[in-house]
């Protein structure tokens, strides 16, 4: 009963939003909830269930907002009819080539001879691919950069970049866990936050994968577009029928539309991580976490299951990921920031109930509603707070100090969880 009331509570804020103040602004926080409470999920499969402490969750995220524009984009013709495209991947696949046969040979040697032909395949492969990546990527770039820049996508349906995001997110994370693993939970945290920061810094500075800081707009959309709705004659008398205007009614309706694809997704991953978390899997999981060292004396490979949960949970942020883009039918990677992207959705976590999946998704609605929320009614109280005050330096302050009432509301939900209710506020079971 606690726990329905509060999904009910939450409910209840999103309504009266609805009621107070406009429908698009409620169905907009609700979507974006959604989307939240996925990313709480993915984040509480590797902290709830393994005690993984990824810092770095902004770059899966990031990686799977690419998908949309690598899988749904139309594809730049021109650069891959003068062969530009051709020659980027093939500069890409002989540097994997040289990565992979420096594998192979540390594997094989021994000694100096191992010493010196790492050093030799290492840099000269490196050289090799620079001479060869620098000039497709400079030609590929200079075509159009006001409007292109990139090699564009493959012009697939955008919800097939869905699970590509995913599977994005998982090579990553497969690629980051072989190495990082091994590390203690600190040191973990902090190449994970590093990993972040360079996917990011990648994302924003190769403009030839997805124009970089200059975006990419204009992505396709599984849902109808707001002028098509309000060209249709059809839908214009529906609207009407309603009292509506067809601006209004096609918004909520393509806001509707969203969230029932994102409802959709969300109670299917709640239903497979529910099912995981009880199955034997998942106990051995949570004694994993709980005493590796007892795990590993009953024979259990505790590295291997931090790998497998890690690709999951990463899994699960990718795909977030490629909703947000698909959501905003834009990718900007200005806008990905550990504040955001890391930070928040560790409070979201942290603040429903870590281990618990339930506790996930209610901490998903009720942070990001406020997140969205706060900074208004902190401008209304300050306002307040300052009407009878003459006009000076202390009033412009309080005035402009409303912006980082996100900040002070978030540190003061978690201080008070924290105190009064330290497993959140769905306690794991």
């Amino acid at each position: 009963m606690r726990n329905v009331l509060l999904f009910g509570f939450v409910a209840l804020l999103i309504i009266g939003e609805g009621m107070t103040a406009s429908w698009n602004t409620a169905l907009g926080i609700l979507n974006m909830g959604l989307i939240s409470a996925i990313l709480a999920l993915g984040v509480n499969m590797q902290w709830g269930y393994a005690g993984l402490f990824n810092v770095g969750v902004v770059g899966f995220v990031a990686l799977g907002g690419l998908a949309p524009v690598l899988v749904a984009t139309r594809p730049v013709t021109e650069v891959w009819t003068l062969n530009g495209g051709f020659r980027l991947l093939f500069a890409l696949l002989l540097g994997a080539a040289v990565i992979g046969l420096a594998i192979v040979l540390n594997n094989r040697l021994k000694g100096r001879a191992r010493a010196l032909a790492l050093l030799v395949v290492l840099i000269g492969g490196f050289f090799l691919y620079r001479a060869v990546f620098d000039p497709a990527v400079e030609f590929v770039e200079a075509f159009e950069p006001a409007t292109y820049s990139n090699l564009g996508g493959l012009g697939l349906p955008v919800l097939l970049s869905w699970p590509v995001g995913g599977l994005l997110a998982a090579g990553a994370a497969w690629i980051i866990g072989k190495t990082a693993l091994g590390l203690r939970s600190d040191y973990l945290a902090i190449a994970t936050l590093g990993i972040g920061e360079i996917i990011i810094a990648v994302m924003k500075n190769e403009d030839w994968l997805a124009r970089g800081v200059k975006n990419v707009i204009s992505i396709p959309r599984p849902v109808p577009y707001e002028t098509d709705l309000q060209a249709n004659t059809g839908f214009v008398e529906w609207a009407a029928s309603f009292g509506s205007d067809p601006v209004t009614a096609s918004t909520v309706v393509v806001k509707l539309l969203y969230a029932a694809l994102f409802v959709t997704i969300l109670l299917l991953l709640l239903w497979a991580s529910q099912m995981a978390l009880n199955s034997p899997w998942g106990r051995m999981m949570r004694a994993i976490r709980d005493n590796e060292t007892a795990a590993e004396a009953m024979g259990k490979h505790v590295t291997r299951r931090h790998l497998q949960i890690f690709i999951l949970g990463s899994a699960v942020c990718g795909l977030a990921g490629a909703m947000i883009v698909t959501l905003d039918s834009q990718l900007t990677p200005g806008t990905y920031n550990p504040l955001r992207f890391t930070f928040l959705i560790w409070v979201m976590v942290i603040v429903g109930g870590s281990g618990n999946n339930w506790g996930a998704v209610l901490g998903g609605f009720l942070i990001w509603f406020l997140w969205i929320k706060v900074e208004p009614w902190g401008q209304a109280l300050m306002q307040f707070i300052t009407a009878g005050m003459a006009d000076g330096a202390l009033k412009q302050h309080l005035q402009e100090s409303a912006a980082h009432m996100r900040l002070l509301t978030m540190g003061l939900v978690l201080l008070l969880v924290l105190r009064f209710s330290p497993r959140g506020l769905i306690p794991e079971k």
